[in-house]
């Protein structure tokens, strides 16, 4: 109605109109609805198509987290997850953004995105098609290794099957969800619907880990240890649907919905040049990105994010190859790894949504890393306490292994839940005021290589001390060691937060006639 009055200026009304009912809609919603449901009902045609998106991403990237980890702890070893990350996985990462720079300067981004996950859904289906069926032939086995540092990086090119699976498994997860997904609603969302919005895609789209979870779950009533992954066809199967409906949805999005007004307004979102930009080359856009220090700060909250969460998983996931030795086994725990994480998140999804809307973005941004400081100091704990341990909880009946893995359980599920519905959401409102070359080029650099070197920097720190350092066999006997490694990171995630609110303060408030694209 208020569009076609105003007739003359309808892309600009429709703007308007969609800002002054964002930015009062936390004052109309009431009660019960305010808490739980903070859309308004015209919002759902642009809101669950994107949270259905997201839906579908988190879907394939819990399915192949936890089939990654169970084909590679239980063939290889958890020792080679960090080989795996350090030096197959980052140059991957590397690869694939210097790769995406240059499509984006030759395609257009719609296009881009077709052939990113295109390219995923070619190599699942070959995977189960062609790779995984003959992988023992596949296979090869070298007769000596001369050392244990030689024997330790080709293990990993040995079983090559598997751990070209973990590398697209972990690409997935760095491309789909930080990069693809997020760049894509942070082109969309104006900052103050994202304070609604960003953390209810969550709320939604965490039910894929419960789905997930029970989907792994099936593979224990299914099959012994010895008996062959009979469930896995139909994993990647929903894999590959998963993709498809998430280009279907895009297609949906980019010429229906964001054709309307009401949900679309470029002039909202700085996207009206006043001249056209000249696209940059890939190194030039380095030297771009590399100029601005916001762009530097979210880089590091990424990094150190990486870093503290895989000095923990990696001795908790060969804590659970010691009870759970078999693929199927190990998946089935992974499974309910998903499934708690997924009601966990969907939990700290609604207290989320609250504190971005009715406190700071530095109060929302600290909960990820106190939380995982302290759910991560007490796993450390009772690793190295071990021998005090367990005269305590042998007098319950328990073993100590049992209950360390329990820990560990709780330690990633809390850690998780706060990530997705805290650290996700305040760290991709930080990019919503860049401009379109930090927002797209900057974007890819950040969750792309950023992401993989902070996972890389723990897989580079546990490689040093256990076959460069130590030459020990388990990375679990220098806990003390990567316990102080893991404060001292998070303590610089600290100092991060606490510097990138005062540049976000600085961008969000500054004059509109100002450009806060290179934010220095």
């Amino acid at each position: 109605m208020a569009i076609e009055k105003e007739g003359n200026a309808t892309k600009r009304t429709g703007g308007r109109i969609v800002k002054s009912v964002g930015d009062g809609g936390n004052k109309q919603f009431t009660g019960l609805r305010a808490l739980i449901w903070p859309i308004h009902s015209f919002e759902l045609k642009k809101f669950l198509p994107m949270a259905i998106m997201m839906m579908c991403i988190l879907l394939n990237y819990s399915l192949a987290r936890g089939l990654k980890d169970s084909m590679v702890v239980t063939s290889i070893g958890e020792s080679a997850l960090p080989t795996l990350k350090l030096w197959f996985v980052l140059p991957a990462a590397v690869v694939f953004m210097l790769v995406y720079t240059k499509l984006l300067n030759v395609f257009s981004k719609n296009t881009v995105f077709y052939m990113v996950v295109s390219f995923f859904l070619i190599y699942f289906l070959l995977f189960i098609t062609a790779l995984y069926p003959h992988h023992q032939a596949l296979h090869f086995k070298c007769a000596t290794y001369s050392t244990k540092l030689t024997q330790t990086l080709m293990l990993p090119i040995e079983h090559w099957v598997f751990a070209s699976f973990y590398v697209m498994a972990e690409l997935w997860g760095s491309t789909m969800i930080g990069l693809m997904f997020w760049k894509f609603a942070n082109e969309i969302t104006p900052l103050h619907q994202s304070k609604r919005f960003y953390a209810m895609f969550g709320f939604v789209a965490n039910a894929a880990l419960v789905i997930s979870g029970m989907c792994l779950g099936v593979n224990e009533e299914t099959e012994s240890a010895s008996a062959d992954w009979a469930a896995l066809p139909y994993l990647i199967g929903l894999i590959i649907i998963s993709c498809v409906i998430i280009m279907s949805l895009y297609y949906y999005l980019t010429k229906s919905v964001l054709k309307d007004p009401v949900h679309f307004n470029p002039e909202e979102m700085n996207m009206q040049k006043k001249k056209k930009k000249e696209k940059l080359g890939v190194f030039d856009s380095f030297k771009y990105m590399l100029k601005s220090k916001y762009l530097g700060l979210i880089a590091l909250l990424v990094i150190c994010y990486g870093i503290s969460i895989n000095l923990v998983e990696v001795m908790w996931k060969g804590q659970i190859k010691l009870m759970y030795p078999s693929k199927a086994a190990f998946a089935n725990y992974m499974g309910e790894l998903q499934i708690w994480t997924g009601l966990a998140t969907i939990g700290f999804m609604l207290i989320g949504t609250n504190i971005m809307r009715k406190y700071s973005w530095f109060l929302s941004a600290m909960v990820t890393p106190l939380m995982i400081f302290v759910t991560g100091l007490i796993f450390f704990s009772f690793i190295i306490f071990n021998g005090y341990v367990t005269p305590l909880v042998e007098q319950f009946g328990l073993t100590t292994l049992g209950v360390i893995i329990t820990v560990g359980l709780i330690q990633n599920v809390l850690s998780k839940g706060v990530k997705y519905s805290l650290f996700d959401p305040t760290k991709e409102m930080s990019y919503i005021p860049l401009d379109d070359e930090l927002k797209s080029k900057g974007k890819a650099a950040v969750d792309v290589v950023g992401g993989r070197l902070g996972k890389s920097g723990g897989a580079l720190i546990q490689f040093v001390l256990v076959n460069v350092i130590y030459h020990v066999t388990s990375v679990a006997t220098l806990a003390p060691q990567v316990a102080v490694i893991f404060c001292i990171f998070v303590f610089l995630w600290f100092f991060a937060v606490s510097n990138l609110n005062k540049k976000f303060l600085e961008i969000t408030t500054a004059p509109k006639e100002e450009s806060p694209a290179t934010a220095e």
